[in-house]
């Protein structure tokens, strides 16, 4: 968001920028303010950070285009709230964006997002220490506390000696909670006067950036522990393969464990016979579980852990989802998100469905097709999607979603209120251009369309995508029929009715042609 303040233009921070900006205002990054490009550049290579540098991560804010010569800035919060006002020092372009550098002048405490009482400074942990001679073991964490995790803090509490000190650092998104209420449900389980504090820790630069690296992740994570106090810290789960070099506290490495299950206690896995020794459920299992709405097992979590997670994540039939679907102009997303919205739908699930182009009318009319504005509505999207999650909505979305950042935050939004499931429309972009309904690949390849995805713009494939399908292979019912057996499969739908009627359920005759499907020259177009 954009506009004017005290003679200043003001400006949103996207979620990057913003929690960069939340870890300058709470004092657990030391720097006076976001990068210049040198000092930025200079973290960005790969290995350790430089020897004696304060920070470990780059920390510069991503603006669009008409702010690139503003003097300052007033930074607000997404109510327009002024948080501080940013003395542009450098302006310069990297990645498609403009970033700007500069000291921050703070202007309020910040007041918005999730779990607002948990989000301390670093001065107010200091203050309420205590002894601040005593070590401090800080456990950076952004997952429940289950058996393993509570054993592996026990042990390093008792390793640490000297009657240490506990903090709790839940890393959870500033829009909503994460995993924080399942964090706090181990509150009994840990030593009497354990505090917790919230921070939202950057996944990348800027917006926009790519992904940090595991290994600078978990140095940031030790940094911002350190300066909160810490001279200790377990990382859960630490991404790197090993602890960082050049941490300003000792980070404890985590180590195998596995449940002895002739005790009945975890152990580190070297001191278990391995006849007797059952690793942690992994991530898919637990959620696996959950899903289908099934109680996790004892020797695995604590019974308030499992009963925070039950509340959080019910099972799948009753849970939000955003559903959405990415691809190239012209390669059947949107004809295949509408087909699947009205199945779904029929299954007895609230359905919106947001499709690219009408967003861009109703909801994104003022935004032209710059990177930064193109990034721009899809976090709308995104956002718009949650919230109809967040009520156990499905929210059924086709944008054409270039580019895997900003797809990757409108997953991290999606799933902190709901699920997420990504459809990848993978028709070659020489049957998207041949179809071409609207005209816009020519007008593209004439030049009068800067920037157009796929033509002079880049569509970055997913990685991650839950399903592929192609529309140049299959026709617009076994395209739909293959999302919404995906969907049954996962449980976010009921099984097929035996009295659905066969065209609902996609059991159209279809000719083909070798493997390639013959559609209508217009069926599966966006």
């Amino acid at each position: 968001m954009t506009g004017a303040t005290g003679g200043l233009p003001a400006f949103t921070p996207g979620p990057q920028g913003m929690a960069h900006l939340e870890l300058l205002l709470t004092g657990a990054c030391p720097l006076p303010g976001f990068m210049t490009a040198a000092e930025a550049a200079a973290l960005a290579e790969p290995g350790p950070p430089p020897a004696g540098a304060p920070w470990p991560v780059p920390a510069v804010l991503a603006v669009p285009d008409e702010l690139a010569d503003a003097p300052g800035l007033v930074l607000t919060d997404p109510e327009g709230a002024p948080l501080a006002e940013l003395k542009v020092a450098e302006s310069h372009r990297e990645g498609g964006s403009v970033r700007l550098a500069g000291a921050l002048r703070p202007a309020a405490p910040p007041a918005h997002g999730a779990l607002r009482p948990l989000r301390l400074t670093t001065g107010q942990v200091r203050a309420d220490r205590p002894d601040p001679g005593r070590p401090m073991l800080a456990v950076v964490t952004d997952r429940p506390l289950h058996h393993r995790a509570l054993a592996l803090v026990r042990s390093a509490l008792a390793a640490i000696g000297g009657a240490p000190e506990l903090l709790v650092l839940i890393d959870a998104p500033l829009d909503g909670e994460g995993a924080a209420p399942a964090v706090l449900a181990a509150r009994p389980l840990l030593p009497e006067h354990t505090r917790f504090a919230v921070v939202t820790l950057p996944t990348a630069a800027a917006d926009g950036a790519p992904e940090l690296p595991a290994r600078r992740r978990d140095l940031l994570a030790a940094h911002v522990a350190a300066a909160y106090g810490a001279t200790h810290v377990v990382l859960e789960p630490a991404r790197a393969d090993r602890a960082p070099e050049g941490a300003p506290a000792v980070v404890l490495p985590a180590g195998e464990w596995a449940h002895d299950t002739r005790e009945g206690v975890w152990r580190p896995a070297a001191e278990v016979a391995p006849e007797h020794a059952r690793p942690e459920l992994a991530d898919a299992d637990v959620e696996t579980e959950l899903a289908h709405g099934r109680a996790l097992p004892s020797w695995f979590t604590p019974g308030p852990v499992a009963a925070a997670l039950a509340r959080t994540r019910p099972p799948r039939a009753d849970r939000g989802l955003t559903l959405f679907f990415t691809g190239l102009s012209g390669s059947g997303k949107s004809t295949v998100a509408r087909g699947v919205a009205e199945r779904v739908r029929r299954a007895g699930r609230t359905t919106t469905l947001l499709d690219g182009d009408v967003v861009r009318r109703m909801l994104s009319s003022g935004l032209t097709f710059s990177r930064a504005d193109r990034d721009l509505n899809i976090r709308r999207i995104g956002y718009v999607a949650a919230e109809i999650a967040r009520h156990g909505g499905v929210a059924v979305c086709a944008p054409i979603a270039p580019y895997a950042a900003t797809r990757a935050e409108v997953r991290r939004m999606a799933e902190d209120t709901g699920d997420f499931f990504l459809v990848h429309v993978a028709t070659p972009l020489e049957v998207c251009e041949a179809r071409d309904r609207k005209g816009l690949y020519a007008r593209a390849r004439a030049g009068e369309i800067p920037e157009f995805t796929g033509v002079s713009d880049p569509y970055e494939t997913p990685e991650d995508a839950d399903l592929v399908i192609d529309t140049s292979l299959d026709t617009e019912a076994e395209s739909v029929a293959r999302v919404i057996d995906a969907l049954r499969g996962g449980g976010w739908l009921p099984p097929s009715s035996a009295g659905e009627h066969p065209e609902w359920r996609g059991e159209h005759s279809v000719r083909h042609s070798g493997r390639r499907t013959v559609p209508s020259p217009t069926s599966v177009t966006d």
